[in-house]
């Protein structure tokens, strides 16, 4: 890259400015992770737009890590945004308005510009497609208050809804990973992110057992409920909450993450007339989105790790698709789903083949052939 460019990459793109870093942190930026070396001082030349930051505090030695912390931001073209260690609370946290506004000319008048890591521009793609839903309006709703999602101050949630062994697994991974005996945070200050409520079934006064069986088989009407009661009709609404769920299970290692992923990934994929009748463009969207989200957590050769010290791809992996996961029974219901029906959309075929060509690559997954 010649300098002017660089230059305008660097004026025109977002600054993440994170002061006081202790060495060896953990700190990631979308789909990019940094071990901070002692003159890291934040990241430039972030694209405008969504983005998801996230970090792990280390032991002195850097053998330790706690729990991850992230928090979503939506910038504008030349932003900074500003970030400070507080060694006690051992987190990121806002300066005060002056400060910031102290700082913010600093990175622009590139007083900073050697201590900052250039964001992965040839990474990007992979993000825009992971984020391609997600908006401030989405982030701003669902977010927890102070904006920090970990999994440490989550609430017990589902303790008492059936689990696969495979989940029971990560529940302990993510539960009780190797975490920093130092960790200080103050679980009281925080809480969990305002997901959509999603209903496992239709209940209805007066109807019958077998009429209630078979409109609980078919989810096209409570996804239709859902999305007027809780979307106002916007499927893309829909689709920015699932890549948000996503994003904070893969990189941010939340277990609530997880579960609103696997509630709404369940409910579209039990939908039996809505692909072919009412909603053929939302599944088109939504067998877009999750192809590109299994596509990246089944790479394997990248060999990043998270704060946890749990190699990222390590969370979705083969093992999602054995006989045990919710997602090899829903994949495979639905991909008969789709080679029975008489009438389809084509670009809902192309994109479930490629999807089940996906799947199919991977070994032991037990992907029906056509």
């Amino acid at each position: 890259m010649d300098p002017e460019t660089a230059l305008e990459l660097v004026k025109q793109g977002v600054t993440l400015l994170l002061l006081d870093v202790p060495q060896y942190t953990l700190v990631g930026i979308d789909t990019q992770m940094f071990t901070v070396g002692p003159a890291f001082k934040g990241i430039k030349m972030i694209p405008p737009g969504p983005h998801f930051v996230y970090y792990s505090s280390s032991s002195k030695d850097g053998k330790q890590f706690s729990p991850i912390v992230g928090f979503f931001v939506d910038a504008a073209p030349s932003e900074v945004i500003v970030r400070k260690w507080n060694q006690q609370e051992e987190s990121l946290v806002k300066v005060p308005e002056e400060e910031e506004e102290r700082f913010c000319q600093a990175v622009k008048s590139l007083e900073f510009d050697r201590y900052l890591g250039p964001y992965n521009l040839s990474q990007y793609g992979k993000w825009k497609r992971l984020s391609s839903y997600l908006t401030k309006t989405i982030i701003k709703q669902i977010e927890p208050i102070g904006g920090e999602i970990t999994v440490v101050c989550e609430s017990e949630m589902d303790k008492n809804s059936p689990k696969t062994s495979i989940e029971r697994a990560l529940d302990a991974q993510l539960g009780t990973g190797k975490l920093s005996a130092s960790t200080s945070i103050d679980r009281s200050k925080k809480g969990g992110c305002y997901y959509t409520a999603i209903p496992r079934v239709i209940k209805r006064k007066g109807m019958e057992g077998k009429e209630l069986t078979s409109l609980n088989l078919d989810k096209t009407e409570l996804l239709e409920s859902v999305l007027m009661k809780d979307y106002g009709g916007s499927e893309d609404l829909l689709l920015g909450e699932l890549q948000f769920a996503y994003i904070a299970f893969l990189m941010g290692q939340s277990l609530e993450a997880f579960f609103q992923w696997k509630s709404l990934v369940s409910l579209l994929l039990s939908c039996v007339e809505a692909p072919f009748r009412t909603r053929s463009h939302l599944f088109t969207k939504f067998i877009k989105v999750i192809f590109y989200q299994l596509k990246y957590g089944l790479e394997k050769d990248r060999t990043e790790s998270n704060g946890a010290g749990i190699a990222v791809s390590s969370l979705l992996d083969e093992s999602w698709f054995s006989a045990d996961s919710f997602l090899h029974r829903l994949c495979k219901d639905f991909f008969l789903l789709v080679q029975d029906a008489t009438v389809v959309d084509g670009d809902l075929l192309a994109w479930t083949r490629k999807l089940k060509e996906l799947l199919r690559e991977e070994p032991g997954m037990g992907v029906p052939a056509e």
